[in-house]
């Protein structure tokens, strides 16, 4: 019934367009993927592949690892491509339909790639499949055709439907937003309730450790979830009552961590056994984005766009608050000492005060830093060390330095209030909703509001946001 009342909230209509991926060669980490696109009013579909990817701010080329291309039309007749660039395939000549097969090659499992093997298909949307442009607002179907004798299972934010293979999503953007990972996953789950509705939250763990290991960081990731809930006094409205933390903990994989809209991609090659609390400080992280950033969401990555980076002014906020609330849910859980939670925030001050970055960029500037830096590649030298200072990092020191300048000054109040307020004001909505995407002057007049200072407000912007002082963290 479950599935049947999700399948109900994503109408599939003639002009749905269809996925399927085989593994026919996972040993070489390939698969064979198919698309039909239905295109009765487009004389010529312009199929792409993405070259930028939700939670990342760099341009990836991922149709690089795309070959063995064929178009035909609806009855199997080839159709003409023409390539104007190496991200399209231009097709003409169809029947109302194009059917687009290609084969992709995949060895890196992290939040950006996509990685097929012996153990997993572990998918992130854009670097796995193409899309049409002017078909983003069409629904779409998938079939995950699992390998006989895999034992593979679907750990998705995607829609389910009654065949176990089956998934829909409304559109390319919830589509292209939601990581799959096919294995025989380990689940936990658990609900949440708040606001009068009741969650659930799954932890689907791909790891070589025993079940004591995962039943201890399910604990713990339960604990660490319920301290977020807390600061934001609900959950963050998950489109269909279920967030999904995707946890590929395997050799292979690379370490990462990637938000989505109602799951999160977390990868890494350490063991829960060794590992335990560095994975669950990127759990945290990342869980923390489903308020900040995937729904108080900086205007200048709504709508995404998937063929160019997409910079914002605003990563000090998005990225920087969210790594000062890495480790503080977790020290208010108990899993971590006041010993370790000071050399955690030492940290970031020292890297913030003695970081010469700071004399070229301000918080704002260094964020439109972005696209040279997240995870983007360049063969000539740079001089980073010397000016760049990460937006996580200088972000998370102003976290620090906003919290307590609101604490010293206002009695009763401190930045978890300031950041329930961004979320009535600009996230809390609807399914799929991204109400009231925000500019740094939003920030600027909540904190205001927030304060009933807006003197504060003004003179706090204008030395460590717009400028480039750090905060006072010893008054």
């Amino acid at each position: 019934m479950f599935a049947s009342l999700l399948l109900s909230a994503v109408t599939l209509v003639a002009d749905t367009i269809r996925y399927e991926i085989e593994f026919p060669d996972r040993a070489h980490h390939e698969a064979a993927i198919t698309v039909r696109f239905p295109a009765t009013g487009h004389d010529t579909v312009d199929i792409r592949m993405s070259r930028s990817s939700p939670g990342r701010y760099a341009l990836h080329e991922f149709a690089k690892n795309v070959y063995a291309v064929t178009a035909t039309d609806g009855a199997g007749r080839p159709v003409a491509i023409h390539r104007p660039d190496p991200y399209r395939w231009l097709v003409s000549g169809h029947d109302g339909t194009v059917v687009f097969r290609y084969t992709l090659f995949a060895d890196r499992a992290d939040g950006t790639y996509s990685q097929f093997d012996g153990w997993q298909a572990h998918m992130n949307m854009p670097a796995t499949f193409a899309w049409a442009a002017g078909m983003e607002a069409e629904p779409i179907a998938i079939r995950f055709a699992m390998p006989r004798g895999s034992g593979w299972r679907v750990a998705s934010q995607l829609v389910p439907t009654t065949d176990p293979e089956r998934f829909v999503a409304p559109d390319m953007a919830y589509f292209m937003d939601s990581p799959t990972l096919l294995s025989p996953f380990s689940l936990r789950e658990w609900t949440v309730a708040s606001a009068g509705r009741v969650d659930t939250i799954r932890l689907a763990t791909q790891h070589l450790g025993t079940d004591e290991e995962l039943d201890r960081y399910t604990a713990r990731a339960k604990a660490v979830v319920a301290e977020q809930v807390a600061i934001f006094g609900e959950t963050a409205r998950y489109d269909h009552g279920t967030y999904t933390f995707i946890a590929n903990y395997m050799p292979q994989a690379s370490g990462d961590g990637m938000e989505h809209r109602n799951s999160t991609v977390l990868s890494s090659s350490g063991s829960l056994a060794r590992n335990e609390m560095q994975l669950l400080s990127t759990l945290g992280h990342e869980f923390f984005h489903s308020w900040n950033v995937e729904r108080i969401r900086p205007a200048a990555l709504e709508p995404f766009d998937f063929f160019r980076a997409n910079p914002s002014d605003a990563l000090w906020f998005a990225e920087g608050l969210t790594s000062y609330y890495t480790p503080l849910p977790i020290r208010r859980a108990g899993l971590m000492t006041d010993a370790e939670y000071a050399a955690s925030i030492g940290g970031t001050i020292n890297a913030v005060v003695n970081a010469p970055g700071r004399r070229f960029f301000s918080p704002m500037e260094m964020s439109l830093q972005a696209p040279f830096v997240d995870a983007a590649t360049s063969v000539d030298p740079t001089n980073r060390a010397n000016t760049f200072l990460s937006y996580y990092t200088w972000g998370a020191g102003i976290g620090l330095g906003m919290d307590l300048a609101i604490r010293g000054r206002f009695p009763g109040k401190s930045l978890d209030g300031l950041m329930r307020l961004m979320w009535t004001r600009h996230g809390a909505g609807g399914r799929y909703d991204v109400p009231r995407p925000y500019t740094v002057d939003d920030i600027e007049q909540a904190l205001a509001d927030y304060t009933g200072d807006s003197r504060f407000a003004q003179d706090f912007f204008a030395s460590h946001i717009r400028g480039r002082d750090v905060p006072d963290f010893a008054a």
